[in-house]
């Protein structure tokens, strides 16, 4: 089980600093992302993907959920107007469901891909001013450790925030 950390970086020399000493605390590559604004050089820090800088995954929850709901109500109509052969409700009010679900998922998706991460919400002016934010998804028996191995050997580094969960695709 991880947790994410937040940090909030002034520089690059710093977010630098600190992404080695993760690592020479064996926190692989792969659990550190940093995220600063679109014209930043961060050299060879690793960077947010797409999944970190936008609301996809919570667009996707929420666009499978309603179209879901959407085709149980378009398929109950279906079959209160009699346009389902008799027989076979279950399977086409079932089907139709599925079929919303996709539907919302693929439609909300392609919205959410656009817009910013709402867990980040908090961050954005910071990041607009030019600071970095750090995420790293740490076991949780390290969490307390490494926090404050940041706070003590970077008082420049504003830790925030602990996310209780990380996201189904970190």
């Amino acid at each position: 089980m991880r947790r994410r950390l937040y940090f909030v970086l002034p520089d690059v020399k710093s977010a630098q600093a600190i992404h080695d000493e993760l690592l020479l605390a064996k926190i692989e590559e792969r659990h550190i992302h940093v995220l600063a604004r679109s014209d930043m050089e961060l050299g060879d820090l690793p960077e947010a993907s797409l999944l970190q800088r936008s609301d996809l995954v919570h667009g996707a929850q929420l666009g499978a959920i309603v179209g879901a709901f959407a085709g149980v109500l378009l398929g109950s109509l279906a079959v209160m107007m009699g346009y389902i052969v008799a027989g076979l409700e279950v399977w086409s009010v079932g089907s139709i469901t599925v079929g919303g679900a996709l539907i919302g998922l693929f439609a909300s998706t392609m919205v959410a891909v656009n817009i910013p991460n709402t867990r980040l919400e908090a961050f954005w002016a910071k990041i607009e001013q030019g600071h970095l934010l750090m995420m790293v998804d740490v076991p949780v028996e390290q969490v307390e450790t490494l926090s404050d191995k940041v706070k003590q050997h970077h008082p420049e580094a504003d830790v925030r925030d602990v996310d209780p969960t990380i996201p189904a695709f970190p």
